[in-house]
């Protein structure tokens, strides 16, 4: 029997190889503003993806290197706010957002 290797991908913030499952691919969608990113957990949108950990170290790096323009061959910089949301997002056993928090973030100052 012959073992199936599975696909690695290098996570935009601390540059680690993982596991693509692992991983959160965000794609690029754009819009009348630019471009926005969308975190993309089942992996079928379409389009070129970046991945990172779920993790708000991983996203302060990639952010701060400003990574998801290199990555997605963006120019100008690109509005996370939807990704920022999904990673901070306290997740439930079921591996779902908590509705009730994520709610609760709307209208905050940043």
């Amino acid at each position: 029997m012959v073992r199936r290797a599975h696909p690695e991908r290098t996570c935009v913030g601390c540059r680690k190889r993982a596991p693509a499952s692992e991983l959160l691919r965000i794609v690029a969608v754009g819009d009348e503003d630019g471009h926005s990113l969308r975190p993309d957990p089942s992996r079928s949108l379409p389009g070129r993806g970046a991945n990172m950990h779920p993790d708000p170290a991983c996203f302060a790096l990639a952010v701060r290197r400003r990574a998801f323009g290199r990555a997605l061959r963006l120019t100008g910089v690109p509005d996370h706010g939807a990704v920022a949301e999904h990673v901070d997002a306290p997740t439930t056993t079921s591996g779902q957002p908590d509705r009730a928090r994520v709610a609760s973030k709307v209208g905050r100052p940043t």
